[in-house]
């Protein structure tokens, strides 16, 4: 069984979470991925502060495992919910969207482990020099809001500049890539897109399907000229909105307001049209629907079965 300093340090049997994604990483989500060993993440985003305290007490009926909250920081309510998963006794923080250095102080003395999402060097190190007990190293082949370097890139320079544990995200999908980020020098990985097929997602049955559709080329870019960069599935509102943001005749703000509910959309009415079906370039992989547990077992059981397998391959 794959095993690393992740493991130790949070109290979970694979080293592997599931991405804490906006709309969609719920209780349910969470806590079938924490039952399978993983790490389950609850999403901050979008959520009011009171729902993220029902989902967080809802997660401990459905698991007696360690699962965490993800908190984007620029959210109106981020003070609140940092506040708030001290006052529930969250003991596994990751954050995006800027830096948590207002809350590490808090965060430490409740004991709460705090693991940044980076996607560049320079980042990472400012993370460990405010106290991140460890990071997720997101390369741009994610889906939702990404930065300039991929994976395989991003990964080793991450863990040779910092002395932390680091985690791998973007492209992981299976035992191949899980198996590719540990010999980049990662201790665990991060898993968002697989999980969207997952029986316990609470995406539309629309998402899935088109999810299950998509090809190697079926996700773009979007905002990147507006300084916020997201990957999507290629459909008519994600064209449009490409199209509008280098539209010199276009205001931002029309853009944005174009913009505006568009996950939503996508989540809960799968509104192929006007919706943003945010995923991975590892879409194209996407066969079939599966139970959260059946997913952790593939990629943690593939990684170890391939790992075992390659040594004995290629060391002669």
């Amino acid at each position: 069984m794959i095993k690393s300093p992740i493991c130790d340090l949070l109290g979970i049997r694979y080293p592997l979470f599931q991405g804490g994604m906006a709309w969609i990483a719920d209780a349910r989500l969470a806590a079938a991925v924490s039952n399978a060993g993983g790490l389950g993440l609850i999403s901050s985003i979008n959520f009011s502060t009171e729902a993220v305290r029902e989902e967080i007490r809802l997660c401990r009926t459905l698991t007696d495992k360690p699962f965490g909250v993800n908190i984007m920081l620029q959210a109106p309510n981020a003070a609140e919910v940092a506040a708030l998963v001290v006052e529930e006794g969250i003991r596994v923080v990751t954050t995006g969207a800027g830096s948590p250095a207002a809350y590490m102080a808090a965060w430490k003395e409740a004991g709460v482990t705090v693991i940044p999402v980076v996607a560049s060097v320079a980042y990472a190190l400012k993370m460990q020099e405010i106290g991140a007990s460890a990071l997720i190293a997101e390369g741009a082949e994610s889906g939702g809001h990404i930065g300039d370097i991929h994976t395989m890139a991003l990964v080793p320079q991450v863990v040779d500049a910092v002395d932390i544990p680091v985690l791998a995200a973007g492209g992981i999908f299976d035992g191949r890539s899980a198996a590719a980020a540990f010999m980049l020098g990662a201790c665990g990985v991060q898993v968002g897109t697989r999980f969207l097929v997952a029986d316990e997602c609470r995406v539309h049955e629309v998402y899935k399907d088109r999810l299950i559709k998509a090809s190697d080329i079926g996700t773009m870019v979007t905002g990147k000229s507006l300084g916020d960069a997201v990957r999507c599935l290629k459909n008519p509102f994600a064209k449009k909105f490409f199209k509008m943001e280098y539209d010199p005749a276009v205001p931002r703000e029309e853009v944005l307001a174009f913009g505006t509910g568009s996950l939503r959309k996508a989540v809960f009415e799968g509104d192929f049209t006007g919706g943003s079906f945010l995923a991975g370039e590892v879409a194209g992989l996407v066969r079939e629907r599966q139970s959260a547990a059946a997913i952790v077992e593939d990629i943690m059981g593939g990684a170890e079965t391939l790992l075992r397998e390659k040594q004995k391959q290629i060391l002669l």
